[in-house]
């Protein structure tokens, strides 16, 4: 029985778009072969193993309120049994898409497990990507090259946007002998990562290919938590703070923040409730017509002179048409940012009002930074359950977080889906009470 104060967070917060049905996939994790080597066999002496927990992994329910046979995560733990000896296996890290707060944490966690609880043979590194791997870009990783790097924002790796060739790409892993691939990235990468496994399974090659997800905007679906996310509202408070003194600073003074979130609203709306400060939390999943914002704007001013608005970037969708699509398949926009406040001075100009429009778009130096405590212990925690689950043979699947368990979830239950914040959750009607704005406009 999960604790019940664990499966509040992740049903009440979060919702899965299009709808999702429990009951009409799998959940289930493939395995390269059957692990039937004891790990005491191969590591008798090593105190690491001392410490395992003899209970076997149980199921961690999709719906724990009301769970059903066959509906359930695979929960991460160490493995008892192994596929082959580590010894002798190389494995390979990618780090995939846009920066993210945590991508070094995790090649540093990654390098470190592989190394001291499998003494593997060798960590390789993959430079810049997907397209780095089409290209056999690797660096051998060990614990003194990954000393520190916790410590700085970016990844040691590179990153990259898109994918390769297929074929080309595992043709380099099978030249260098390497027994399992780490992919760490958004959904982008898991689905990279997913079409490469499947691929892997026709030539009937043994190699493994696991997902750690990466994403700030928060939107991979059976992560109740990314990483990244945290450090990114620690951040965007910051800036939703200067923000505030500007407003109060200047007559008619407006703060503008542009924050993450192309789809889904979860930075935007939890940076407003750690600032505190925020007049108005515009975010993609609520209704939104131009307007009828403006006119509750225009009330806020004449009643208070001053405003903050916290704006996520995916609101774009509602307001400006898409401009094509990025290398990993998502729709691009131009800035709704400059757009919105372009609107605004509009809209106080033909009123002949006087406002003052400071607008603030920390973007980049948000996704830059390093990790901070809460994020990098959980960094460390999701690299040392994707290794686990490498060596214990599963393969096609991401590392997630459900209801306080860390899961081994398929890759294949991903495909269509994102993630995204339910507006009837408590993070909303906590940003509804706290800028007292209304639900839609």
């Amino acid at each position: 029985m999960l604790p019940f104060a664990a499966i509040i967070p992740v049903k009440m917060q979060s919702r899965l778009e299009p709808s999702f049905d429990p009951s009409a996939v799998s959940f289930e994790v493939s395995r390269l072969a059957s692990a039937d080597i004891p790990v005491r066999s191969i590591f008798p002496d090593d105190p690491v193993w001392d410490n395992v927990d003899p209970r076997k992994a149980f199921a961690v329910p999709y719906n724990p309120l009301s769970p059903v046979p066959g509906q359930a995560f695979l929960q991460a733990a160490p493995p008892k049994t192994l596929l082959a000896d580590p010894r002798r296996m190389r494995v390979a890290v990618v780090t995939c898409g846009g920066l993210c707060p945590g991508l070094n944490d995790v090649v540093r966690g990654i390098t470190l497990v592989s190394t001291y609880h499998f003494h593997v043979k060798e960590v390789l590194g993959v430079r810049y990507g997907y397209p780095g791997l089409e290209r056999g870009q690797f660096v051998t990783l060990s614990a003194d090259k990954v000393d520190g790097i916790q410590n700085m924002g970016g990844t040691v790796l590179g990153s990259a946007r898109g994918m390769g060739d297929i074929d080309a790409m595992i043709d380099q892993l099978v030249e260098r002998q390497v027994g399992v691939l780490f992919c760490v990235g958004g959904d982008g990468t898991l689905r990279g990562a997913s079409a490469l496994s499947r691929r892997i399974r026709e030539r009937g090659l043994s190699i493994g290919i696991v997902g750690v997800p990466k994403t700030i905007d928060n939107d991979i679906p059976f992560v109740a938590r990314s990483f990244g996310f945290a450090s990114a509202v620690e951040e965007a408070r910051k800036v939703l703070t200067c923000a505030h003194v500007e407003s109060k600073g200047n007559p008619g003074g407006i703060g503008l923040v542009r924050l993450m979130g192309r789809s889904a609203g979860f930075v935007c709306a939890s940076a407003t409730l750690a600032s505190g400060d925020v007049n108005f939390c515009l975010v993609p999943e609520a209704d939104f017509h131009l307007p009828a914002f403006l006119d509750a704007l225009e009330k806020r001013m004449d009643r208070r002179g001053h405003a903050v608005i916290a704006l996520a970037e995916g609101l774009a969708s509602k307001m400006m048409e898409p401009m094509g699509y990025d290398p990993s398949g998502n729709p691009k926009y131009g800035d709704v940012g400059p757009f919105l406040k372009d609107a605004i001075e509009a809209r106080f100009k033909a009123a002949s009002k006087t406002v003052s429009v400071k607008y603030f778009d920390p973007s980049y130096s948000v996704r830059s930074i390093p990790a901070n405590s809460e994020d990098s212990i959980f960094c460390w925690n999701l690299s040392r359950q994707a290794v686990y689950g490498a060596m214990a043979g599963y393969t096609d699947f991401y590392v997630g977080h459900w209801h306080g368990y860390y899961t081994f979830v398929p890759l294949s239950l991903m495909h269509g889906l994102r993630k995204s914040m339910s507006l009837s959750s408590e993070l909303w009607m906590s940003v509804l009470s706290i800028t007292g704005q209304p639900p839609t406009f």
